[in-house]
């Protein structure tokens, strides 16, 4: 069977970012499965032996301190949770190492929470230091910082913390394992649904119905997480493959199972993947149909003529979205007003404003248009 130019891609990447979720790492009472982990290992050695760089997003640090606690499922209140992760995240991280210590490679963790890829500063530190761990020849495992993370910054799962990842490195593909093999057109536990081997474009996507949640109860992130991240990196230029961890040989190698999503679009400069993805919004400006077209279809700058309505509580210099007529979002920016600046100019022409407020609402060069 010929590959497509997807699978030969993801076949072909000498960076890969790869993410493993919870349920494919731990058991249902709680605890590391570690044959599951070094059957993982030894398919990762075997890239990195090959000549690839791989970067390893693990869930799996609640679960793992799930049994050691004594707690008979997943908490669902914060602080045990967080309490859970302090404890699972330190036999995630030695189990790793012993296993990856066989083939001779040295493991670096690196802990993240959303505050780290929202703010600028912290996402040129997270990105030199990966790409400073590559470069030595380390296997950077990545995850979420559940210990300190709160409601209000969590990524919510790690497959969207996977695609920025992918993004903040330079990857040259994204492969996500969970416990399902491959994308569905519906649940395929319950019969007849159609497994979708390609998908180029959003018109692949019309009647599949990818769920809320995951199964097994350890994991955050179900099927809809998984397609949403795949998303995000494809919009971005990056390929992915989805499939589950028992084809992580297949999906590491010649890239011939799972469901394989093109990239469609173009690789973004690290601020404008910050704009589009990683930066959280503080405010939303409602637009008229011609500030839409200026923004979203030739990327001007926004005027105050083209505002009808102001949301939020936001600052010069926050992130906001950027709002149709019918409320879909075309893009985001960074606004050069206050909330509190903008109710008075709005509507209004430029020429008809104090010469202090004539600037752009949201320059052109802080502005990028989504799909």
């Amino acid at each position: 069977m010929s590959l497509s130019a997807t699978r030969q891609a993801v076949a072909a990447a000498q960076r890969i970012v790869v993410k493993v979720g919870s349920s494919s790492l731990t058991t249902t009472e709680g605890g590391l499965d570690s044959e599951r982990l070094s059957v993982l290992v030894d398919t990762v050695a075997k890239r990195v032996a090959a000549g690839g760089q791989v970067v390893l997003v693990s869930s799996g640090a609640i679960a793992a301190g799930i049994a050691p606690m004594g707690l008979r499922r997943r908490p669902k209140d914060l602080a045990t949770q967080q309490a859970a992760a302090s404890v699972g995240q330190l036999a995630l991280a030695h189990a790793y190492a012993e296993s990856f210590a066989r083939f001779g490679l040295t493991v670096g963790q690196v802990l993240l929470t959303a505050d780290d890829v929202v703010r600028r500063s912290n996402y040129r530190n997270a990105q030199r230091t990966l790409n400073r761990l590559l470069g030595l020849g380390v296997v950077p495992v990545v995850n979420e910082n559940d210990t300190v993370a709160t409601t209000e910054i969590r990524f919510g799962d790690n497959d969207r913390l996977a695609a920025l990842v992918s993004h903040l490195v330079g990857a040259d593909a994204l492969v996500l394992l969970s416990d399902v093999d491959a994308l569905y057109d519906g649940d395929p536990r319950k019969g007849g649904s159609k497994v979708i081997r390609e998908v180029t474009g959003a018109a692949d996507m019309v009647g599949v119905d990818a769920g809320s949640s995951g199964a097994s109860g350890l994991g955050t992130g179900g099927m809809a997480s998984k397609v949403a991240a795949a998303k995000v990196a494809c919009t971005s230029g990056i390929p992915v493959l989805l499939t589950s961890s028992a084809n992580a040989e297949s999906a590491l190698g010649p890239a011939d199972v799972g469901t394989a999503f093109a990239a469609t679009g173009n690789r973004l400069s690290a601020r404008r993947f910050w704009l589009a993805h990683a930066a959280g919004a503080n405010g939303r400006l409602w637009l008229d149909d011609g500030a839409v077209a200026a923004v979203a279809k030739r990327r001007r700058s926004l005027l105050a003529a083209g505002i009808t309505a102001v949301e939020g509580a936001f600052d010069g210099g926050d992130v906001v979205e950027l709002l149709n007529p019918t409320g879909k979002v075309v893009a985001r920016g960074v606004v050069a007003y206050d909330a509190e600046e903008l109710p008075t100019l709005i509507g209004r022409s430029t020429h008809d404003l104090p010469p202090e407020q004539r600037r752009e609402v949201v320059h052109a060069d802080d502005l990028v248009p989504l799909r």
